[in-house]
């Protein structure tokens, strides 16, 4: 691999284009918060404000304060993010300690649908950790941690008393949850005792590698029964192959973290399993949804191809060439790079389109909507430049 061929692209289009792209467009200067729903050209389409994007582009942007450069108006665009969701994005409580945080708030920041999601306070965990690294204020960090805290809490049950399914009636687990747990905890480390975090880790590879990972089948599962056994349901039989290629780059961080150089490999090995997997052989890219058993999916946007699937591989294709020199990495990275970089940037009004045909063509132009905001493509442009650098550095070494 030649990681300097990469570099500029990345921290350029990260620098350059997508982040100008949502500080441009989608700050409320009105009301407070992000705008999310955005056109191809950034216009808003809709106010809706949904909380775990509101919490992303808060994390994205203290994010790039504090490991780029202490830029001023990133700092001040997280600040203005955290300032509407503190005001507006929880439960009422006294207090607000243990209060859930909803799922979608109108430009106001009333309350649209109630705190079903788990995901709002997994995000808003990494939001105020985040800012609290960059400013010190002790209310961030109580934030973060009743949040994270609240989340242990109800992780056996994420839904409550918003779930729709029947108690006892097929129960399963699902992976999104201890999957996010698993890169949570290290975004929040300085501020929870050893001990804790030392149990999440565990508790998060085991449950990842162990429980949702099927060595028979070369997949990770996207639901389980309760004792990690096949449910053969439309849920049971779900492969969603961009979340488990996800959380491959989550565990190659944890193993860096433990110092164990065999789950690195092991996450390497089911990486490539699962790219293998889903690759659209006829016209390329990551197909969204499978069905382990060959089956039609239940969901039928199953062969689209998605911005987030893509980027997310290719940060786990580099950590694992950078963690392993597995050269099966870098040979998936021009691949997927190729594809990725002439299908989801948009070189006439900037940012990256998010949904694709299975052809590759645009099904939708929005930048940004209910579930794509300022989030993946930023990460993953910053994830991706910098293993790059690692890789480059490593490199000189070695010769």
């Amino acid at each position: 691999m030649q990681p300097e061929k990469y570099i500029d692209q990345y921290r350029h289009a990260l620098l350059n284009d997508v982040i100008p792209f949502w500080m441009k467009n989608s700050p409320d200067q009105e009301s407070g918060g992000f705008f999310t729903c955005l056109d191809r050209e950034g216009k808003v389409f809709d106010t809706d404000k949904f909380v775990w994007l509101q919490c992303r582009q808060v994390w994205c942007f203290a994010m790039l304060y504090n490991q780029v450069e202490p830029r001023r108006e990133w700092l001040d665009m997280a600040l203005s993010g955290a300032a509407f969701l503190r005001e507006h994005g929880r439960e009422v409580r006294p207090g607000g300690r243990g209060a859930n945080w909803y799922f979608s708030l109108d430009r106001y920041g009333n309350p649209l649908t109630q705190p079903h999601s788990i995901f709002s306070d997994c995000f808003a965990t990494m939001a105020f950790g985040q800012l609290y690294k960059a400013t010190g204020n002790e209310e961030f960090k109580t934030i973060a941690t009743d949040t994270f805290y609240n989340i242990l809490k109800r992780q056996d049950n994420p839904k409550g008393i918003y779930s729709k399914t029947v108690p006892g009636a097929r129960p399963l687990e699902s992976f999104a949850l201890p999957m996010i747990l698993c890169n949570l905890v290290l975004e929040i480390e300085s501020l929870l005792e050893p001990a804790l975090v030392n149990e999440v880790i565990e508790r998060g590879i085991e449950t990842v590698m162990s429980k949702f990972y099927k060595p028979e089948l070369g997949v990770i599962l996207e639901n389980v029964s309760p004792d990690g056994s096949f449910s053969d349901s439309f849920e049971g039989r779900l492969v969603n192959p961009g979340h488990g290629l996800e959380s491959m780059w989550f565990m190659m961080d944890l193993a860096q973290r433990i110092s164990d150089d065999t789950l690195a490999q092991r996450a390497v090995d089911i990486a490539i399993q699962l790219i293998e997997y889903g690759w659209d052989h006829e016209y390329g890219g990551i197909f969204y949804f499978m069905d382990v058993k060959g089956n039609p999916p239940q969901q039928l946007e199953w062969d689209q191809k998605l911005w987030w699937v893509h980027v997310e591989t290719l940060i786990t294709l580099l950590k694992g060439y950078l963690h392993t020199g597995d050269e099966r990495c870098a040979q998936w990275f021009e691949r997927v790079h190729a594809y990725t970089w002439s299908h989801f940037p948009d070189p006439e009004y900037g940012e990256w389109f998010g949904y694709l045909n299975r052809q590759g063509e645009p099904l939708l132009t929005l930048k940004g909507g209910k579930w794509k905001g300022c989030f993946h493509v930023p990460r993953g442009l910053y994830q991706c430049w910098k293993t790059l650098e690692a890789i480059q550095e490593k490199v000189s070494l070695n010769v």
